[in-house]
């Protein structure tokens, strides 16, 4: 079929795949392959879906990418369209292998790391941004947060050019019993690079009181209003922002100065992916992330569900056995998680993802995977936990892109990289965000939101001068330059720390 593989209609990603990925849409009848191998159409097949390059018998293995994206569930003929209709999920039982794949990284000398300009913190570490941070340890302290950070309009703010904003970072809980994880999410947000200060407030009688948060998470020297002791809401908007006002001065007074590259801690992150989501934008970015990584950097995957079947992917390129079997303790627990929740993993493809080709968490998860590019896993955290290694590490996460970045911000991460094949509107603060689009028709249709057209691999454009090219726009976007989504203001709304009582 190697006809096939190079076919200006379909593509075949690997020798051993039994599917090729219609580059347009396949009408019956038209002829994929020449005689003698004569493979045609038999039926419709949307532009990102799948064709049968081969007969499959029944419960036989489907692959793509060289891998097994699931199981046929009836017999499928050459030219069939292969879907959620004829292709499902079963057990599968991959060899670890811990560290087989692992290479040594080629680090690229200090003198000779490129940089870029952010802000240098009294702990040593570096911001891509400068903000206030307001935040509210409760959501019934969420409205006076919200009124606090809106009082600071540009306007009000322009006298303090080196202030990024006020940003209010609220949330939907309440008292959760898994209060410590908000409170280590709280913590990491107050303890960002990227905020230059921050101001807690909290309601009063909550779980989460601002006092415990600062004393177990050793936060100092931020101020903390809680709504019934200061008086009412009024009251506590008022003192709220001569808080702020105060801390101004201090907050502008730092500048932007040279540092090299590996002073980032980049977060990779997909939503609204579809069927070229691993063959454009997540190579791209793993691109990106080898770079960094070279340079000293520090890359978080995160999505648990979402490497799931393509685990196996990341354990040969662990560094040590013990790391290798920390990621497959959190696949086992998100097991168990489902299990008792009465969900399946599966289940965390969407519509969406359906509609642009995606077929099983299996073919959604070895795309997914390709964001973390090829250099060893150094790191397996839990959610919001601080990332402390250089190098690739996974973060535990739900597989829903709000609450994940939320948690990769709060480990310390301070940009993100954001792929989307459907499209997406997501923005993150207090670390900005980028989106690569997977084809150039998403970039076109929304260029108020895409930051980098992927999909012109599709077109023959180079994939290593992609990458290059999306290294010097994140270098750019860490150095000061808006984002599509910061420009639009996107970001506050988007801070969702993680409820493990009932979200897959």
């Amino acid at each position: 079929m190697n006809r096939a593989q190079f076919s200006k209609a379909i593509l075949c990603l690997h020798p051993d795949d039994d599917i090729a990925v219609a580059r347009v849409d396949l009408q019956p009848s038209a002829a994929l392959a020449d005689p003698p191998d004569g493979l045609a159409v038999r039926q419709p097949i949307p532009a990102g879906h799948k064709v049968a390059l081969r007969a499959i018998s029944a419960g036989q293995p489907v692959h793509r990418y060289g891998q097994i994206i699931g199981l046929a569930r009836q017999a499928i003929l050459p030219g069939e369209w292969v879907h959620t209709h004829n292709l499902g999920v079963a057990g599968l039982d991959h060899d670890p292998a811990f560290g087989v794949d692992a290479r040594p990284v080629s680090h690229i000398p200090e003198a000779n790391r490129r940089t870029f300009r952010g802000y240098r913190r009294p702990d040593g570490r570096a911001g891509t941004r400068n903000y206030i941070a307001v935040l509210s340890t409760v959501n019934c302290s969420a409205h006076a947060a919200r009124e606090i950070a809106r009082h600071f309009t540009p306007e009000r703010i322009v006298a303090f050019p080196n202030v990024d904003g006020v940003v209010a970072l609220t949330h939907s809980l309440g008292c959760p019993l898994e209060y410590l994880l908000l409170q280590r999410t709280l913590a990491g947000m107050v303890q960002h690079p990227n905020v230059g200060g921050y101001l807690l407030v909290g309601l009063g009688c909550e779980t989460d009181q601002t006092a415990l948060l600062t004393e177990r998470c050793g936060l100092h020297g931020g101020p903390r209003l809680a709504i019934q002791e200061m008086g009412g809401l009024r009251e506590t908007v008022q003192a709220g922002i001569a808080a702020v006002e105060a801390m101004l001065p201090a907050v502008n007074a730092v500048r932007r100065t040279p540092l090299p590259i590996s002073e980032l801690t980049l977060a990779v992150q997909c939503g609204g992916s579809d069927s070229w989501s691993g063959v454009t934008a997540n190579p791209v970015v793993g691109l990106v992330a080898d770079e960094l990584v070279r340079q000293g950097g520090a890359v978080v995957l995160a999505e648990t569900p979402e490497i799931y079947g393509a685990e196996h992917l990341l354990t040969r390129r662990a560094a040590t056995p013990e790391i290798g079997q920390g990621l497959l303790d959190q696949v086992r627990w998100w097991e168990a998680y489902a299990r008792r929740m009465g969900l399946k993993l599966d289940d965390n493809r969407s519509a969406g993802n359906e509609a642009g080709g995606l077929t099983t968490i299996y073919e959604k998860s070895l795309g997914a995977v390709a964001k973390a590019g090829s250099t060893p896993l150094c790191g397996v955290y839990d959610y919001a936990e601080p990332v402390t290694t250089r190098g690739l590490a996974f973060m535990n996460s739900p597989g829903y892109d709000p609450v994940s970045v939320t948690g990769q911000v709060a480990s310390g991460c301070n940009l993100v990289l954001f792929t989307t094949g459907r499209g997406s509107v997501f923005g993150s603060k207090p670390a900005p965000c980028l989106k690569i689009s997977t084809t150039s028709a998403l970039y076109q249709r929304m260029p108020d939101d895409m930051d980098f057209d992927a999909g012109r691999l599709l077109a023959g454009a180079d994939l290593a001068g992609l990458g290059a090219e999306l290294l010097d726009l994140t270098i750019a976007v860490a150095s000061g330059r808006p984002s599509k989504s910061e420009a639009q203001g996107i970001g506050e709304a988007e801070f969702c720390p993680w409820d493990r009582e009932g979200m897959l």
